[in-house]
């Protein structure tokens, strides 16, 4: 708690100053003029522009060489053109970016732990390679992204550009999967694991974010609130043929089922959920899998308030 304590002191701090630039034209150095969210809603989250630095030259380890993660500890994991990978969530929760290239096709794997969302993105963005870092900045307590090329503004959940020379151009998100180290391992045995051997001075040991996930406390200003479930809720998230529907883990456990058949703009889908390892993931009726994003209730909602939410017949 001492460290949630600690962050909400910056946060404050942080808050103090963005309502005293709330009508500024630009913020850590970002062009916001024109923006497609209202800049007042955009908030300093603390750090400068790379205060949080991404990793842009990753190296990996096989399986037989993790000796830093527990069976329990959070990964993401991508099966991308035949390679498997984890990025561990006690390295992103540091990093927020990693610029990953897999089979000459540039990946970016991102992470924010305000909102508990892993979302890859293809890199490929109108025929050019493009790389990623850390704006400092957040617009509903979510992590906003900016690219090398343009150094446009992109909100993560959206996969969207919001400002600058970007603005409206959107990012193809690829499928990823949010679970234990303990499951993705079992999956894929081969599995390539991105190493804490990042170039940087981090505890890769120590969570920054120690007491967040059980508070009730959103740390930022989010547009729209509910109180359905608790604020950190995980839920699955899928924006498909312009509807939404989130999938709550508190829903999911209420059925012994582990294959949930639902449908969302007239596709028939098929929810995969694993309570053990605390995971779930949306496929197709022939078993293509769509990206769905795992993300806390609170992060959800915000962004899709109109959003449908799956509720377990009892």
């Amino acid at each position: 708690m001492r460290t949630l304590i600690h962050r909400g002191a910056l946060v404050a701090l942080a808050l103090a100053a963005a309502t005293s630039l709330s009508h500024a034209r630009s913020l850590n150095g970002f062009d916001l003029e024109g923006a497609s969210i209202p800049p007042t809603e955009i908030h300093h989250g603390g750090p400068p522009r790379d205060g949080i630095p991404a990793i842009d030259a990753p190296t990996f380890v096989s399986v037989s060489q993790v000796d830093f993660l527990s069976d329990t500890d959070r990964v993401l994991g991508i099966d991308i053109d035949g390679v498997q990978r984890a990025y561990p969530i006690s390295i992103l929760n540091w990093h927020e970016v990693v610029n990953d290239t897999i089979n000459d096709r540039p990946v970016i794997v991102s992470f924010c732990p305000l909102c508990g969302t892993g979302v890859v993105f293809d890199g490929d963005i109108g025929g050019e390679a493009n790389t990623f870092g850390v704006s400092g900045l957040l617009y509903n307590s979510d992590v906003l992204l900016y690219d090398r090329n343009t150094e446009s503004l992109w909100s993560q959940i959206r996969a969207e550009s919001v400002a600058g020379p970007s603005q409206g151009t959107k990012l193809d998100l690829l499928p990823v999967t949010h679970t234990s180290w303990a499951d993705w391992r079992q999956r894929h045995p081969g599995t390539e694991v991105l190493s804490t051997d990042t170039g940087f001075g981090r505890n890769y040991t120590r969570d920054p974010y120690t007491g967040y996930y059980t508070s009730e406390q959103i740390m930022f200003p989010v547009s729209a609130t509910s109180r359905r479930y608790h604020p950190k809720e995980q839920v699955l998230g899928l924006a498909h043929g312009g509807e939404h529907r989130a999938w709550p883990f508190n829903e999911l456990s209420k059925t012994e089922a582990t294959h949930i058949e639902d449908t969302l703009s007239g596709t028939d889908l098929i929810v995969r959920f694993d309570p053990e390892h605390q995971t779930a993931s949306v496929f197709t009726a022939d078993g293509t899998e769509l990206p769905g994003v795992v993300s806390f209730w609170f992060a959800w909602y915000a962004f899709h308030p109109e959003s449908s939410v799956y509720t377990a017949i009892q």
